[in-house]
């Protein structure tokens, strides 16, 4: 029986280029792409189909930063199908990016530039803002939207003949000490996307707990430093033309310079392969590439704590409660 997948990613970088290889593993799959424009979905879905002419692909319209928006294609997706096999949480933002090229400078000077620049630790600020639903605009979107989205497709995930799986796209920025239980949606700091992708962490292992035994499996991976859209807005473009050669040379000695959309998809498509009953839970994979190119996927153990997680998660309930009860009308 062929897989559905539902992928919510932008309409290029990763996202595409993970539709493009799940279709090279298994062409029988019936992809469903999760854009917030329409348009470019479409866009997408046309560019897939120019290299996958026989490839089943669908498309439905999210934009994870406004829940009415959330709440209503997951009412689509429960009228379109009667289950779904994986569900890629790929969508993300991070608005503003600003360099502390001080502290750049400081790591250079300290020994910690490798490590500054494979994890963004202390070089990376981003300026958040409330959105239309008064939430902290990159938890909305990078990890609230994706929540609520998979609470409202339960009744496609669990209780069918074989697993489900949820793939969550974190990162190597995902840190606890940007992350805090009492300003979980990250109001108070200048780190919210590394906060969000913690609270990613923290809310795959929760659901892991409570889901597992449904049939629901939930693993996050890391795509590495890929070159996409969003990567670009973070410097100028002059800068990053002086830095290129620079960052491929720097592959030689930082695995995790994935690079190319392509790459940084490698650990989505491996855990595509793998059963996830024999997976460490508390495990992030991350895309890694050699020098030379050559790709591969690495475990590495989550720097999380369970009970934090199970408090984060009874946050999101009790949040996702206020939101329903905004939105009734939405739901079935």
């Amino acid at each position: 029986v062929p897989c559905l997948c539902l992928t919510l990613s932008r309409y290029s970088g990763v996202g595409l280029a993970l539709c493009q290889r799940l279709l090279e593993e298994d062409g029988r799959i019936h992809l469903c792409i999760a854009c917030r424009n329409v348009q470019k979905s479409e866009y997408t879905r046309d560019l897939i189909l120019a290299a996958h002419p026989a490839a089943q692909i669908s498309t439905v319209e999210v934009d994870l930063g406004n829940l009415a928006s959330v709440l209503r294609a997951a009412r689509e997706l429960r009228c379109r199908f009667q289950r779904l096999d994986f569900v890629y949480l790929n969508a993300g933002i991070m608005p503003n990016p600003q360099v502390n090229f001080k502290a750049l400078w400081h790591g250079l000077l300290t020994g910690k530039m490798l490590h500054m620049l494979t994890t963004a630790e202390g070089i990376m600020t981003q300026t958040d803002r409330l959105n239309g639903d008064g939430l902290q605009e990159v938890f909305a979107t990078n990890l609230f939207g994706h929540f609520i989205l998979v609470r409202q497709l339960q009744s496609l995930l669990c209780g069918n003949e074989k697993p489900s799986r949820l793939i969550w796209t974190s990162s190597s920025n995902a840190r606890e000490s940007a992350f805090s239980l009492s300003d979980y949606q990250h109001a108070k700091g200048q780190e919210s996307y590394s906060s969000s992708k913690y609270a990613t962490d923290l809310t795959s292992v929760v659901l892991n707990r409570k889901f597992n035994n449904q049939g629901l499996y939930s693993s996050v991976v890391c795509p590495g430093l890929v070159m996409t859209n969003m990567t670009y807005r973070i410097l100028p473009v002059f800068l990053w033309k002086l830095l290129m050669p620079i960052m491929w040379l720097i592959r030689f000695f930082a695995k995790t310079y994935t690079l190319t959309p392509y790459n940084g998809a490698e650990a989505h498509v491996w855990l595509f392969k793998q059963k996830p009953e024999y997976l460490d839970l508390l495990v992030k994979y991350h895309s890694c590439t050699t020098g030379l190119g050559r790709c591969y996927v690495e475990a590495r153990k989550m720097d999380v704590d369970e009970e934090t997680a199970e408090k984060l998660y009874q946050k999101l309930l009790e949040l996702e409660e206020q939101i329903l009860e905004k939105y009734s009308d939405l739901l079935d």
